[in-house]
């Protein structure tokens, strides 16, 4: 039951039976082989059927998150009965935004030093996808805005408040500016992030309240892309302050800082459930509680 109960989740991520079946290493037919035999079991159908995936049914939802729930339990107790073995072993999943990603070393490096048998997997995703991945137990810990936009039911822990720079060539005369407002950049020939993005959504709002509709003549999904078109002077754009650590040739790029309005979002982790979590989730909370208090901040995990 519970293997199947696994598969089902995989399904609700991928919401396409071919996709499913490759992401859980199985032939279709013996994917939906399972989703069939599980229905039968439980006396209902799980999902709408048609040409393509459809959904699932109001007991399908129902039993999804029981699935979500005996999965991750059963996950837990099996990490947990390893532990007591000695020391943390496993595997310990993140998903983190792209504009966070530069700050994962600062707590993968001392978890690593700490729990060395524990394998980590670190991936890149937009904040929806995290949500999404967390929901369906594809990964156990998000990196991502904690007070931007809903986070449904999912436990919070607060790690640093991220600010906004403008990005400028250093041959660009901007570059003698010492600050600047969001209005005066709202002006300039941007390139951003794309919409997806929470960033960009966020860039977007605050552009908008304070210089009216303005919209970017360059886009991109990577913020190396973003850096390269930057150093060409043609383009600027808007980054959180903690990426200029991660330019690439920074003596060809300057940042400036934004101001009216001075705009502050809180970036953490997100875990799904309550305390007490997976052994291998809880000594990473605490890693990442220790590594930024030990830069000035710190805060208790709380329910969102």
């Amino acid at each position: 039951m519970l293997d199947k109960l696994e598969l089902l989740l995989v399904l609700a991520r991928e919401r396409h039976f071919g996709r499913a079946a490759e992401a859980a290493g199985v032939t279709q037919p013996t994917f939906s082989s399972a989703v069939k035999s599980l229905e039968e079991s439980l006396g209902t159908a799980l999902v709408e059927r048609g040409s393509r995936f459809r959904g699932f049914t109001q007991e399908g939802e129902r039993v999804l998150e029981w699935a979500r729930r005996l999965v991750g339990d059963a996950r837990t107790m099996r990490q947990e009965l390893q532990s007591l073995k000695g020391s943390l072993s496993g595997q310990l999943r993140i998903g983190a935004i792209p504009t966070a990603l530069p700050c994962v070393p600062n707590l993968t490096v001392p978890f690593n030093n700490r729990h060395p048998r524990v394998r980590l997997s670190v991936f890149s995703a937009i904040s929806t996808d995290i949500l999404s991945k967390l929901e369906n137990l594809a990964i156990d810990i998000g990196i991502s805005y904690v007070d931007n936009e809903p986070i449904g039911r999912l436990t919070t822990v607060p790690l640093y408040e991220e600010q906004y720079m403008l990005l400028v060539s250093s041959r660009s005369p901007l570059a003698s500016f010492d600050k600047m407002t969001w209005g005066e950049a709202a002006r300039l020939p941007l390139c951003l992030l794309t919409p997806d993005t929470q960033s960009r959504r966020i860039i977007d709002q605050v552009l908008q309240e304070n210089g009216g509709d303005c919209a970017p003549t360059f886009e991109s999904n990577s913020m190396m892309t973003l850096f390269t078109h930057v150093r060409t002077g043609r383009w600027v754009s808007i980054i959180p302050a903690r990426l200029v650590d991660s330019i690439e040739r920074p003596r060809q790029l300057k940042t400036i800082p934004l101001i009216s309005p001075h705009v502050i979002k809180s970036i953490g982790l997100l875990m799904r459930g309550r305390e007490p979590f997976a052994p291998a989730v809880s000594a990473f909370v605490a890693i990442a509680q220790r590594v930024f208090a030990e830069r000035g901040k710190v805060t208790e995990p709380e329910p969102a």
